[in-house]
């Protein structure tokens, strides 16, 4: 296969922790360093309030380039991503760009007919984003053409670009368009229109083949950047998506089958690798989280309760967090469930502040019970309250945390980075002290969340309308239940009942499993966590690293494609 000589990889999630396509990155950034050393250039957005946790500069890092982006007029800064392999990382300022907005729209229009008219909220910072990544990669490529003429017997090096999702469609067709020999490769991690049809509550499976894209777009108000995917999909010289459930959604939504599937893996850096280690991040993060609901509800917690969770973006019927809910209220008064249960959801909502009353409990040095706090359930107070989703499913529900509840409900809202001011640990130090976490995704391309927690020995029960959850129903060697570390639950546009029935029926035989079988399960998650390194999934890559490179070969050769401009053309 053929093999780029350097690639560049733009997403809006370099040295920005803000959902899935960072971990997809910062996770594999170690394989690429070994695979392609110090020749995989990382480009993310210049928000130094986020990324300076994760990005150390550094000046002398491609300095002949660094020289020439600057007389090329690029506000950019070189250095190092702190993940593991250290790989390179460009950050982008692309606040100049917003003076030519509609210059760049205007371009994006005749070129490609991409419809901006429509465009609302983040679409406008992402565009211009992309075009700043756009301009880097056009640095770039000119930087090495001028070296390559320096040598005249030297071979033309080869360049990828890689865009993720549709907030680097404007990146990939200005380089699509502009720059010929490059080639591209563009990743959806998710449609918009698809994302939007499960988040409106509209079915998206039984009626999937009746749906056109355009017009779905347009009822669902997401037209520019529908419009914007769809081009940069249609145009890549390869395209390519997370799972096979996506890629059925792409083909009738976008109008173009995936070239490759570049499944979603995970690396072991993250997880201690020594027991000792692992005891104690697990027995750190157990105190935490039992101290925080005794604290919180006024009541005594076992010390062997079962600790379970949901994690990830708040999207409340997408990632299933409503069905989570009605499942373990179902438990709360069940007189089977012999186990004390605290139900955590750690989704990232509108925190205000973290709760000063709960603060102060967790800081008592006085060990005597306190009686329970108001909102015996929240750990953060949020701006919006009375519209938050979980706290009016709460109220619905008269979930209040009363004593002989036998299931409890926490809501942690925020980010857990290990300074929000209660939990103070990180998600990976959090989930640790789990005993089962539970994802009953409606649409999940891929599915981060089951893999973390079953790379932490965490059992955990998933969907098979996530792609972890097709991929683990394939890859388990035993029946997809809990008892073998995980469980993959069949779900539709209609079974709720039975989604959210199957899920207590599986922590009622979890929470009952006997410490050896407890162990074994665990042991079976970790187990099949190792079949989705990175150094399994990886070789996907390469086929699409080597389609694109193909095809921008023909490209080259029969000259199809406009003739490149001098560096300063046009914008």
């Amino acid at each position: 296969m053929l093999k780029p000589d350097y690639i560049i990889e733009g997403s809006w999630e370099v040295c920005n922790k803000i959902g899935g396509i960072y971990t997809v990155l910062a996770t594999r950034a170690n394989t690429m360093q070994q695979w392609l050393k110090d020749k995989v250039i990382f480009v993310g957005p210049d928000l130094k309030e986020h990324s300076d946790k994760t990005f150390r500069q550094d000046d002398a890092l491609l300095a002949s380039w660094q020289k020439q982006a600057k007389q090329d007029g690029l506000h950019i800064r070189v250095g190092r991503w702190m993940v593991p392999g250290e790989p390179i990382a460009v950050l982008v300022d692309f606040r100049k760009y917003y003076d030519r907005k509609n210059e760049i729209f205007l371009h994006i229009w005749e070129d490609y007919g991409v419809d901006s008219l429509h465009a609302y909220g983040d679409y406008d910072e992402s565009c211009m984003f992309g075009y700043g990544v756009a301009k880097t990669v056009e640095s770039f490529y000119h930087f090495l053409e001028a070296g390559e003429q320096q040598e005249a017997d030297s071979k033309t090096a080869s360049l990828i670009f890689q865009a993720h999702e549709w907030m680097l469609g404007v990146a990939l067709l200005y380089v699509n368009h502009y720059l010929p020999g490059v080639a591209t490769i563009f990743t959806t991690h998710a449609t918009t229109v698809g994302r939007s049809i499960a988040g409106n509550g509209k079915q998206l499976y039984g009626y999937l083949s009746g749906y056109y894209g355009d017009q779905m777009a347009r009822e669902l108000n997401v037209e520019s950047k529908h419009s914007i995917e769809k081009h940069a999909a249609l145009n890549a010289d390869a395209f390519t998506t997370v799972s096979a459930i996506t890629a059925r959604e792409c083909m009738q939504l976008l109008g173009r089958q995936p070239d490759q599937l570049l499944l979603n893996g995970f690396e072991d850096d993250f997880v201690p690798a020594k027991s000792v280690e692992y005891d104690s991040k697990r027995f750190t993060a157990r105190r935490r989280l039992l101290d925080i609901a005794a604290r919180l509800t006024g009541s005594e917690i076992d010390t062997n309760a079962l600790i379970v969770s949901i994690g990830g973006r708040y999207e409340f019927r997408n990632k299933g967090i409503d069905v989570f809910i009605d499942a373990l209220n179902q438990l709360r008064h069940d007189d089977q469930l012999h186990r004390q249960v605290l139900a955590f959801i750690n989704v990232p909502a509108w925190v205000a502040a973290p709760r000063e009353d709960l603060q102060q409990a967790l800081n008592a040095t006085s060990s005597a019970q306190n009686a329970a706090l108001a909102c015996p359930y929240l750990t953060h107070w949020l701006h919006n309250m009375e519209t938050d989703q979980v706290l009016n499913k709460f109220n619905q529900l008269g979930i209040h945390n009363l004593s002989d509840d036998r299931v409890k409900f926490i809501f942690i809202p925020c980010y857990l980075d290990g300074n929000d001011g209660i939990v103070n640990l990180s998600y990976y130090d959090t989930i640790v002290g789990n005993d089962l976490c539970i994802f009953p995704s409606y649409y999940e391309p891929w599915g981060y969340t089951p893999l973390e927690a079953v790379a932490f020995s965490v059992p955990c029960v998933t969907t098979d309308l996530a792609g972890f959850g097709i991929w683990a129903r394939e890859e388990m060697q035993k029946a997809p239940i809990i008892e073998n570390g995980v469980e993959v639950i069949d779900r539709t546009d209609n079974n709720y009942k039975n989604v959210t029935d199957a899920i207590a029926d599986a922590v009622k035989r979890f929470a009952a499993l006997s410490p050896q079988e407890t162990e074994r399960s665990r042991k079976e998650a970790r187990a099949l966590s190792k079949k989705a390194l990175w150094q399994h999934f990886f070789t996907w890559y390469e086929q699409a690293y080597d389609l694109a490179l193909r095809k921008a070969e023909v490209r080259i050769d029969n000259n199809t494609q406009a003739p490149l401009p001098p560096f300063n053309y046009g914008l």
